[in-house]
């Protein structure tokens, strides 16, 4: 398996598209919804979230010492990250498969990227240890806030 982020980035021509076809947000929120819930009928989602607007973020730039942040919105953007989904699928095809049916439109574009993996990197090297570690560490996290989650709803 390999897991694969798919990033949504929308330009200006997206929110001009959604209201001149009158798109109510309802139906967005629908429409996502729908698509998720085939990615989690088919095991493949491990994560996706929709991101704020920029006024609610900044940028890092390192271009200097020490790094200058600058806080949202950016003029200087054309497009957007509006949010993201994890996947783990068993290739680049079946990843292309799923991106090619998220109900986006004119105006947006889908960044796929493959995640790397700790086996890819020197198995021997204490820092990479350590992420293991991390990672172990925060697997129980999740599982014990969902968990508790769970619990409240029962």
């Amino acid at each position: 398996m390999a897991r694969y982020m798919l990033i949504m980035r929308v330009g200006p021509e997206a929110e001009a598209a959604m209201a001149d076809q009158e798109i109510d947000f309802d139906q967005v929120i629908e429409s996502m919804g729908r698509f998720n819930e085939e990615l989690i009928k088919a095991g493949v989602m491990l994560a996706g979230e929709g991101l704020t607007g920029p006024e609610d973020g900044f940028v890092v730039d390192f271009n200097s010492d020490p790094p200058v942040v600058t806080d949202g919105p950016y003029t200087e953007a054309k497009e957007l990250f509006n949010g993201f989904w994890m996947l783990d699928v068993s290739s680049k095809e079946e990843a292309k498969q799923w991106a090619r049916r998220v109900p986006l439109g004119p105006g947006v574009k889908l960044e796929v990227r493959r995640v790397s993996e700790t086996d890819e990197f020197p198995q021997d090297n204490p820092w990479i240890k350590k992420e293991i570690q991390w990672r172990a560490e925060l697997a129980e996290k999740i599982a014990a806030q969902a968990r508790a989650e769970a619990d409240k709803l029962a």
